[in-house]
C-alpha cells in the first residue's frame, strides 16, 4: 500500500517542493553511472550543486555526444541561467556538450574535482539494492526523481549553520513534509 502511495502522491509533492525550491549554485558537478534495468545497461545522470542538492537525475541508454547535450538542455531549464562553472569527468560527450551549449562556462576537468558527483550516486545505489534493482526505466526514473526532491529537502547542510539555526531548518523541513500526508 505504502508503494503505490508513494507512486501516486510522490509527482504531486516533488512538483511542490521544486516551485518552494531557493534555487541552484553556480557550480554543477556532473557525472553518470551505468545502472542495469532488466538485464540491460542504462546510463544514470546526476547533477549536483556545490551545496549537495541534486539538480537533475535522468536515464537514458547511450553515453554520447547526444545524451550529453540532451542531458545539458534538462539541467538549464531546471536552473533558468547558465551555470558559472561545470566539473566533469574526462569523458568526451562532456566537452561536445559544453561546447555546444554553454561555451562560456567554466569546465573544469582535473582529477578528484568530480568527487562531489561521485559520491552523490552512493543514496542510489543503497536504494537500489534494497529495492531488488529496478524493474523499469520508468519506474526507476520516476523513484529517482523523487528521491532527489526528498534528498533536497533533508539536506539542510548542517556545518554550515548554527545548531539553533539547524534545527529551525528541520523542523521546517518536517512541516513540509508533514504537509505530504495532507495531499
Amino acid at each position: 500500500m505504502d508503494h503505490y502511495r508513494c507512486n501516486k502522491f510522490g509527482p504531486c509533492f516533488v512538483r511542490r517542493l521544486k516551485r518552494k525550491h531557493q534555487g541552484y549554485g553556480d557550480t554543477f558537478f556532473i557525472d553518470e553511472v551505468f545502472v542495469k534495468i532488466n538485464g540491460k545497461q542504462q546510463y544514470l545522470w546526476r547533477a549536483v550543486d556545490q551545496d549537495g542538492d541534486v539538480v537533475d537525475v535522468f536515464l537514458q541508454s547511450r553515453r554520447d555526444g547526444a545524451a550529453a547535450k540532451r542531458f545539458f538542455k534538462r539541467i538549464l531549464k531546471i536552473n533558468c541561467r547558465e551555470p558559472r562553472r561545470i566539473v566533469t569527468d574526462k569523458l568526451r560527450s562532456y566537452g561536445v556538450a559544453h561546447r555546444e551549449l554553454i561555451p562560456e562556462t567554466i569546465h573544469d576537468t582535473s582529477q578528484y574535482a568530480n568527487n562531489r558527483a561521485e559520491l552523490s550516486h552512493q543514496g542510489t545505489r543503497v536504494r537500489e539494492r534494497g529495492m531488488r534493482r529496478f524493474k523499469s526505466i520508468r519506474q526507476a526514473q520516476s523513484f529517482l526523481g523523487v528521491h532527489a526532491a526528498i534528498y533536497n529537502l533533508f539536506n539542510l547542510g548542517r556545518h554550515l549553520v548554527s545548531a539553533s539555526q539547524y534545527r529551525s531548518l528541520r523542523e521546517e523541513a518536517m512541516s513540509a513534509w508533514g504537509q505530504k500526508a495532507e495531499v
